[in-house]
């Protein structure tokens, strides 16, 4: 007698939309980005909190827009990006996405040695060899199928920023107020987090992460030649934007909460400004308890593991299309020596830095505004190849994304230009 074959139900068809959106969303919230809704709370207090939403659509049109470019071309941003632009602009962008990875990889790692050493008292510059030393060895060792789901994994470590939230807040008529009644900045103090907000929140590597995860997840499926990865069903398309939005939905919704624990803790007792994220956590101590500051220490060091290969791997393969590299997570290390050889240098780089004295924080801060003064020339980039019927192989992104889009590019520009005129 044959046994039946069971069907998926609703629930494992739900979850199996989970792919690549689900986890660059994740990889946003690195330590860079707890660290910068961290500063915004403790020194804007619940000043900033709607950005968490307003940025969710620009974000989620922004990331959909690059994983269109992937899924029906077959290649990744930078591969599309050489067939509109001249190869010097090309090597520039790839270089500066290199630099600005590098030395967020570095604030990344510094941030999770501080919150290692809290937890353990052993000098955090020993977790940052060990944990630079673990990411490279996984990232060049195991396969993308294996690495992605590992990172799915870990992007549940996200939820100690909600947990911690519902710890410390007493008044939430005030969150809700300060949610749907936004305040336009006042300061250069507040432009400035504004754009780095922006900047860490429409981050460029999560645009190279994520188009590049559409090709790794087509070559997994056996499409190996370009030409076989050209196109996708209207079928795969929508399945993207459920997994994109998902995705970008939740890493706003911890965007949003760790504002809130910072606001309603830190800035109300007077607690400005944060030097280290081991300062930060133990600030929380006397003021949401022993649990609220392990939460929060924990899920600095789990997000750190989330985004560094994300950080890494987008380097990689922008270097990969320029110089028309082999390349791929699913690739063996000596057939494609360079494009892995790229990871180890960006994270040997990145460790490199914790032992030359600069303030993590400050750091993860700043690469956030760095980033968020280059998306938006990035992003018109994208624009001009998501608009090309051709180039999109009659599949380009339509009106409504490419406006949403536009919009975001045009107020990431004027946030960036306010920064710079105050």
């Amino acid at each position: 007698m044959k046994s039946e074959v069971r069907k998926p139900g609703r629930i494992q068809n739900f979850l199996a939309t989970f792919g690549p959106g689900v986890i660059t969303g994740a990889a946003d919230d690195d330590p860079a980005g707890i660290a910068t809704y961290s500063i915004a709370g403790a020194k804007h207090g619940l000043g900033l909190l709607y950005t968490a939403f307003f940025t969710w659509p620009l974000m989620g049109a922004v990331q959909m827009m690059c994983a269109r470019v992937g899924m029906v071309t077959g290649q990744g941003l930078i591969g599309s990006l050489r067939q509109k632009f001249p190869k010097p602009v090309i090597v520039v962008a790839a270089f500066s996405l290199f630099a600005a990875n590098t030395l967020n990889i570095g604030a990344d790692l510094a941030g999770m040695g501080d919150a290692a050493e809290m937890l353990t008292h052993i000098d955090s510059k020993v977790f940052v060899i060990l944990f630079g030393c673990a990411i490279a060895v996984a990232t060049v060792k195991f396969s993308y199928q294996r690495i992605a789901k590992w990172l799915k994994w870990l992007a549940l470590a996200l939820f100690a920023y909600v947990a911690c939230a519902f710890l410390v807040v007493e008044d939430w008529s005030k969150v809700a107020s300060a949610t749907f009644i936004p305040q336009w900045p006042k300061d250069n103090e507040a432009w400035k987090t504004m754009v780095a907000i922006l900047g860490t929140t429409i981050s460029p590597y999560l645009f190279f992460w994520q188009a590049s995860q559409e090709v790794e997840e087509k070559k997994g499926k056996g499409q190996r030649s370009k030409a076989q990865r050209e196109g996708a069903a209207s079928e795969e398309i929508q399945t993207r934007k459920w997994d994109v939005g998902i995705g970008t939905f939740f890493s706003n919704l911890v965007m949003y909460f760790v504002i809130v624990t910072t606001a309603v803790t830190l800035h109300l007792h007077g607690v400005t400004e944060i030097e280290t994220s081991r300062q930060a956590a133990e600030a929380l101590r006397p003021l949401a308890g022993n649990f609220a500051t392990l939460l929060y220490t924990l899920g600095v060091v789990a997000v750190g593991f989330l985004a560094i290969p994300t950080l890494a791997g987008s380097a990689a393969y922008a270097f990969a299309e320029t110089f028309r590299w082999k390349q791929g997570l699913n690739e063996k290390p000596h057939s494609a020596k360079r494009f892995y050889l790229v990871v180890v240098i960006s994270t040997a780089l990145g460790v490199c830095f914790d032992f030359i004295g600069f303030n993590p924080i400050k750091a993860l801060f700043w690469s956030a505004i760095v980033n968020g003064v280059l998306a938006p020339f990035l992003l018109v980039g994208i624009l001009v190849v998501a608009s090309n019927k051709k180039l999109m192989k009659g599949q380009p992104s339509h009106a409504l994304n490419r406006w949403i889009v536009g919009l975001t590019t045009a107020l990431m520009f004027g946030a960036a230009a306010a920064l710079f005129l105050l």
